[in-house]
């Protein structure tokens, strides 16, 4: 087998046990939605891609036709995100826009492969200001990411991509959840 395939499959061998976790999110995230809440979502590089594709499921459709539910990728809004990086400093992108669109209730995912992202970690901590639910996929534990969320999935793989690819399997987890319990 090729070495890159290996360790995905090593890691997703040893990430088993989180099934249940994410099939749980994506019960509660369908009461969330379906009641008017919203998903925002959050990481950065590689991270924020997977929050976005994580979006675009939701708002979209991830496998069977239904309505749209709304979901906001906080990296998204590229004039938000340099003013406020510009007037805030890089560590207030997301916290700010947690405070701006989130609301109690609503959930906040971060993806952070490291754990310890400030900027990610700033949301994470304006969440819980604010009563929002923080869930977290980040690489190995423990880090500061996974200590802070509500709960949290981490990947135990050394590599970024690795890590990052194992979050995209969890993502559409979570989508194939929330399609089941709609």
């Amino acid at each position: 087998m090729d070495a890159h395939l290996e360790k995905l499959w090593n890691a997703l061998e040893k990430i088993d046990d989180h099934v249940v976790t994410v099939r749980a999110w994506g019960g509660k995230l369908a009461g969330v939605l379906t009641a008017g809440g919203r998903l925002l979502a959050c990481g950065n590089g590689g991270s924020a891609a997977e929050a976005q594709h994580l979006t675009a499921e939701l708002v979209g459709r991830f496998r069977d036709d239904r309505r749209p539910y709304a979901a906001i990728p906080l990296h998204a809004d590229g004039s938000s995100l340099t003013a406020i990086a510009n007037d805030f400093g890089p560590e207030e992108m997301y916290a700010r826009q947690v405070r701006a669109h989130g609301r109690p209730g609503d959930v906040l995912l971060c993806l952070s492969t490291s754990g310890g992202s400030p900027n990610v970690l700033a949301a994470a901590r304006a969440a819980q200001e604010l009563g929002i639910v923080s869930w977290s996929m980040t690489g190995p534990a423990p880090n500061p990411l996974a200590d802070l969320c509500d709960e949290a999935v981490a990947v135990p793989a050394e590599e970024t991509a690795t890590v990052q690819e194992v979050h995209l399997a969890m993502i559409h987890l979570l989508c194939d959840a929330l399609e089941d319990a709609l």
